[in-house]
């Protein structure tokens, strides 16, 4: 297993190391007839990595992970596993294992032969079987449930079970196609604990499809975002999520407040966007010199509201409360500024407002939370 430490400096630092390169996808191109699934991607995966392809249905997503199992062929581009070109070879030989959502258990067969199925067609010897079958259900957690039928477990122990059978063949790459799609959601996100704690210990390369934004966010080390083929962006949760590069990804990953309009230098430290109405957002230079079209984005939980005008007039906006919803540990409200409607959420604690529909506010935001959409990575990673 991968040094974590080593690990993250790995993958976020931007320095990459060739020999710690366990998947790599060049210019790959698969076509459906006219339907172009995956359009030209390429990335590299590491070794130890958790790694999320993420998107909405038909973005292309099952049909990337598919060529990395050898269950399609690519019509264009390659596709290298520990270095080596795998276009053609087919899945059975490939070092790698699926995990599928439905999780395609033999119903016939015990929770042992299920496990135990991979290893018997590869004519492993009974002793090695019964071993590497006992040690991989006590690593899911279902040790003394080897002679049960999948029949007469739960919908979180079949998921293990499907796990298991991936993982006693200690392939270099585990193949996750929406394993916990058929969850209810609390199981779901107690598998997600369990799931991403056992891929730390085990240190095997993750690679996981999911449309499930928080999903995504919760396990990942890095996560891909597909739109109708390609790569939308790449990076660590905390890149994608507060640093969209487009309003594509702006919107599918949580829920954000857009404002487009024209972008103009201030005074050297700020830039100015000036939407259609006259609104008015400031944003931090950074190393941003860009002025013309564009549009800005603020996360709904980087804006203060508020009964009274705030003494700082940076981003102050006033409007007038169209909805409040209560999810629990956070408010939700829909405030409406010129017709335009913003989402806030406010914490949810013990000194907390009373905010009501039709009330006049202030929200407001510190200058840094206002990101600007600088438009599309393109598919190819930067190296």
């Amino acid at each position: 297993m991968l040094n974590e430490s080593f690990r993250s400096n790995l993958v976020y630092s931007g320095i990459y190391v060739l020999e710690n390169v366990t998947v790599q996808v060049k210019d790959v191109v698969k076509r459906f007839g006219e339907v172009v699934a995956v359009d030209h991607v390429s990335l590299k995966i590491f070794a130890g990595e958790f790694f999320s392809i993420l998107g909405p249905s038909g973005c292309g997503k099952t049909s990337l992970l598919r060529l990395l199992a050898g269950l399609e062929e690519p019509d264009s581009g390659e596709i290298f596993l520990d270095g080596k070109l795998i276009n053609t070879t087919p899945s059975y030989r490939r070092d790698v294992n699926m995990v599928f959502q439905n999780y395609a258990l033999f119903p016939h067969m015990n929770v042992y032969g299920n496990v135990a199925f991979g290893l018997r067609i590869k004519k492993v010897k009974k002793g090695e079987i019964d071993d590497r079958v006992s040690k991989t259900l006590e690593l899911v957690e279902l040790s003394g449930m080897g002679s049960r039928k999948p029949r007469q477990l739960s919908g979180g122990q079949q998921q293990r079970v499907a796990l298991a059978r991936a993982l006693v063949n200690e392939p270099s790459v585990l193949l996750l196609d929406e394993p916990l799609g058929a969850l209810d959601l609390k199981l779901r996100k107690e598998m997600q604990i369990e799931l991403k704690s056992l891929q730390k210990r085990l240190g095997i390369t993750f690679v996981y499809v999911t449309h499930d934004q928080e999903e995504a966010l919760t396990m990942s080390d890095r996560i891909a975002v597909m739109r109708s083929g390609s790569i939308e962006q790449l990076g660590s949760p905390s890149q994608i999520y507060e640093e969209p590069k487009t309003e594509f990804v702006a919107n599918f990953i949580g829920v954000s407040n857009l404002f487009s309009g024209y972008l103009t230098n201030g005074n050297g430290s700020t830039l100015t966007l000036t939407t259609p109405d006259g609104i008015e957002v400031k944003v931090c230079d950074g190393n941003i010199k860009q002025i013309g079209d564009a549009t800005v984005m603020i996360r709904p939980e980087k804006i203060q509201i508020s009964l009274h005008k705030p003494e700082d007039d940076v981003n102050v906006l006033c409007g007038k409360i169209e909805q409040v919803i209560y999810l629990g540990t956070v408010i939700q409200l829909t405030v409406d500024v010129n017709g335009r409607k913003l989402v806030v959420l406010e914490r949810n604690y013990s000194k907390a407002p009373e905010f009501e529909e039709s009330q006049e506010v202030f929200l407001s935001w510190d200058i840094s939370s206002t990101v600007i959409l600088s438009g599309s990575q393109g598919n190819a990673e930067k190296s």
